[in-house]
């Protein structure tokens, strides 16, 4: 929790910041209109035509269809931020892991040492690797998928931070509560992996507010005869993404939040309260 609270700052940046979160630079273009173009993406682009006719399309960018521009193919998407003044961000990576299972299964079966990989390790944590990978000077792919979500609280917690946000509001926790409620109504969400996908929170400055979800690369439809549960733990074949484990635990966070800044609040007016905890506790 303190680490949570912790990470939370300003973040200074302009209309286009949402699409420089999470590894996304490159990959968008700003359009007019309120627009934003992303890279096309086959799977993508079949999620978004899906949501479009299901429960959840309140929670998801408006999509607007296939244009191109250049050498290039793009999907289409409102952008989240526009209209917005001095917009702040946070975007979360949503599941228990980030990886799709046909990958651990190609990674297992090819454990190619990856320099790439073992350089992104040390930039994090250099006592990461064993010392057969340092001498190696590599890491095999399943190796490093396990360590990115296990190192972070994707496995634990359900959701990993990937930028950053000030200004916990109440509209937020509204916001999940409403998507937690659809999500268990949505045949999309019954029948389909949600592995790499986002929740985008946006606010301003005149205290407008909204929570997204975003980023469907990765996600693919389950066998017919399969539902998908999502607030169980993975086990290799299940399919299970723990995306409501995630949910449950960043809307208790950002509960704790609301709360403490609420007592914080009391406390700079002049008001005492008893028998709680602050954030040194």
């Amino acid at each position: 929790w303190k680490t949570f609270v912790n990470m939370m700052h300003w973040s200074p940046r302009r209309q286009s910041s949402w699409v420089q979160l999470a590894g996304h630079q490159g990959n968008f273009q700003l359009s007019d209109g309120g627009k934003v173009l992303k890279l096309y993406s086959e799977v993508e682009a079949r999620c978004l035509d899906w949501l479009m006719r299901d429960q959840l399309r309140p929670f998801v960018p408006q999509y607007h269809g296939l244009v191109t521009s250049g050498d290039h193919s793009y999907i289409r998407l409102d952008d989240l931020l526009s209209g917005l003044k001095r917009p702040v961000i946070m975007d979360c990576k949503m599941g228990v892991r980030t990886y799709q299972e046909e990958e651990l299964m190609k990674a297992q079966t090819k454990p190619i040492l990856r320099n790439d990989m073992y350089q992104k390790m040390m930039k994090i944590d250099s006592t990461a690797p064993s010392a057969e990978e340092h001498a190696q000077k590599g890491v095999t792919k399943w190796r490093y998928l396990q360590w990115r979500d296990t190192s972070s609280s994707t496995a634990t917690l359900g959701f990993r931070i990937e930028g950053i946000m000030v200004g916990l509001d109440k509209a937020y926790h509204a916001r999940l509560q409403a998507l937690s409620e659809t999500l268990k109504e949505s045949s999309f969400f019954r029948t389909h992996e949600v592995i790499g996908s986002s929740l985008l929170f946006v606010h301003d400055h005149s205290s407008k507010a909204s929570v997204w979800m975003i980023d469907f690369g990765k996600t693919t439809p389950v066998p017919d005869t399969h539902q998908l549960r999502h607030n169980v733990p993975w086990a290799k074949g299940s399919r299970e993404d723990g995306y409501l484990i995630g949910l449950a635990s960043l809307t208790s966070s950002l509960s704790q939040a609301i709360t403490l800044a609420s007592w914080q609040q009391e406390e700079s007016s002049g008001g005492e309260r008893t028998g709680v905890f602050t954030q040194e506790d």
